[in-house]
């Protein structure tokens, strides 16, 4: 006695038809004349069409139908259909080769937008907002920093940082103080919620005692 498994069958072309409607159309191909292949085939489209409801809502779906029977038939079935027969180039067109960004990151923790940040600040020419423009790119420098070295920052390395980054044409002065931004472990996060909920715990009980006392 044999089993059937999944990983014994073919693979499903269109699998939101099931395995059925695949089986169906194999079953089509195999017939010997045209006339019975037409019958077979259109039974086929009006339970596709059942199966997928949301394909009316499509232009032209029935002209959809038609083209998946193909595609489901690996383009083996001989029906008279009443549309062109789809080419398999163009139902499986090759991807495009999106490629490699060849753009080298000198600080990858701060990553390639802090760098189009400094390009834009360094081309604005009103001094009050490139100033501005400037205070906001150190202080996210100084986050994104935090956030890939998991520990804290002074801000004469970010002051420098910013200063490399731009070829010297943004600077901060040396005694500015940017955002404060502390890496904390997670043990001592819940440490001091658990102390937290302790006090306030604490604070209850005790608000509870007085009352009691009273009455």
């Amino acid at each position: 006695m044999s089993f059937d498994y999944n990983t014994t069958r073919s693979d499903l072309i269109l699998s939101e038809y099931g395995r059925n409607v695949q089986n169906m159309v194999k079953y089509i191909i195999d017939l010997p004349t045209k006339e019975e292949r037409n019958k077979y085939a259109q039974a086929v489209i009006d339970l596709m069409g059942f199966l997928n409801p949301h394909l009316r809502d499509v232009a032209d779906f029935k002209h959809k139908l038609w083209d998946h029977l193909h595609i489901i038939s690996d383009f083996k079935i001989d029906v008279d259909s009443p549309y062109p027969k789809p080419l398999p180039e163009a139902e499986r067109p090759k991807p495009v080769h999106i490629g490699y960004p060849q753009q080298k990151i000198r600080y990858k923790h701060y990553g390639k937008t802090v760098e189009a940040l400094i390009e834009k600040a360094k081309s604005e020419e009103d001094p009050e907002r490139k100033a501005d423009m400037v205070q906001s790119i150190a202080n996210f420098m100084k986050m994104a920093y935090v956030q890939w070295n998991k520990d804290n920052v002074a801000d004469e390395t970010i002051i420098k940082n910013l200063s490399e980054l731009s070829g010297g044409a943004l600077q901060l002065d040396e005694n500015i103080n940017l955002n404060k931004v502390e890496f904390r472990p997670q043990n001592a996060r819940q440490k001091n919620n658990h102390g937290k909920n302790r006090q306030n715990n604490g604070g209850k009980n005790r608000h509870q005692n007085s009352k009691q006392k009273r009455y």
